[in-house]
């Protein structure tokens, strides 16, 4: 995970899934990426044993650090924050190795690396706004000229970065497109402007890919078109939709058989937006209105995973 010591207390979901753990008994070891490392084959990391608490005031304790092969851990959780960067992929590599020989690895390593958040959204074209995705200027621009009002974005974004509306004659959009494709070498994503983001951008959560009963909706603020929280959104919860549902019921097999056991998808009024695999967020914000206990559903289904349970 990314350092403990700087996470938000009051709205990290790594941090509620390691109360969730403990609360079961599990012996909790903590690691970030620089602590990994490979040698003659297999898989290693300078670990910590870790105890965490429900107190704003301190709510982690480390104990001595120990050097382990990773094959000896039974569940290893990936909760990196993006960017999805070189490292990034390194560390999949490394987790790789214990995902081999038996280690449950959330999320599976291989799928973290094939399945990028807004490109893996487009495989589901059933869901999905019109959308391209292309380094051409030319076919961005006829994408633009025949939906009129787009959002145009970067592949590795986050948090709402780097995304722009381009409306019917704006005068900045051969500039946005320069830079997003860096002068036409880079894939960049356009996307029909969905008006319905004024009643909020929902994040759904899945687990083993079985939709969690409520979502947060994202609501931008004034004179915003985003409505990540990072970029200033403010949430609500809602139940799920029936056209929820059904988005779920058409990726949910694809999210087991990749084995992307806890992941966080994106719907803007009707449409499927993006699939977040890498360190999905949110949980605290449902869970204080609706009680639904996320962190421990996923905790348990992880359990049930193991041969010894």
């Amino acid at each position: 995970m990314d350092p403990i010591e700087s996470i938000s207390f009051k709205k990290d979901t790594t941090l509620a899934i390691l109360l969730a753990a403990q609360k079961r008994d599990c012996i909790i070891f903590y690691m970030r990426q620089s602590d990994l490392y490979a040698k003659q084959g297999n898989s290693y990391a300078s670990m910590r044993p870790l105890s965490v608490f429900d107190d704003e005031a301190k709510w982690y304790e480390l104990g001595e650090e120990q050097d382990r092969d990773l094959s000896s851990l039974d569940i290893i959780l990936m909760r990196k924050d993006p960017p999805f960067d070189l490292d990034y992929i390194y560390t999949t590599y490394l987790l790789e190795v214990a995902n081999q020989k038996g280690v449950v690895v959330v999320n599976n390593p291989q799928s973290l690396r094939d399945c990028n958040e807004k490109f893996f959204a487009t495989q589901f074209p059933q869901c999905c706004p019109p959308v391209l995705v292309a380094s051409a200027s030319q076919k961005l621009k006829e994408f633009h000229r025949e939906h009129e009002d787009v959002i145009f974005k970067p592949l590795d974004g986050m948090g709402g970065s780097s995304i722009f509306r381009v409306k019917k004659d704006d005068k900045n959009l051969n500039v946005i497109i320069e830079t997003l494709t860096e002068g036409g070498r880079r894939q960049t994503m356009a996307q029909k402007y969905l008006p319905e983001i004024k009643s909020g951008d929902k994040r759904i959560l899945l687990i083993d890919g079985t939709p969690v009963d409520h979502c947060l909706a994202r609501i931008p603020s004034i004179g915003e078109s985003r409505g990540n929280l990072a970029a200033g959104g403010n949430g609500i919860v809602h139940e799920l939709s029936a056209r929820d549902r059904w988005i779920c019921e058409q990726i949910g097999p694809s999210l087991q058989k990749k084995g992307l056991i806890f992941v966080g998808i994106d719907v803007i009024g009707d449409y499927l937006t993006e699939i977040n695999v890498t360190s999905p967020t949110c949980v605290k914000e449902i869970d204080q209105v609706v009680d639904l206990d996320i962190p421990g559903k996923l905790i348990e289904s992880l359990l049930k995973k193991l041969p010894q349970h």
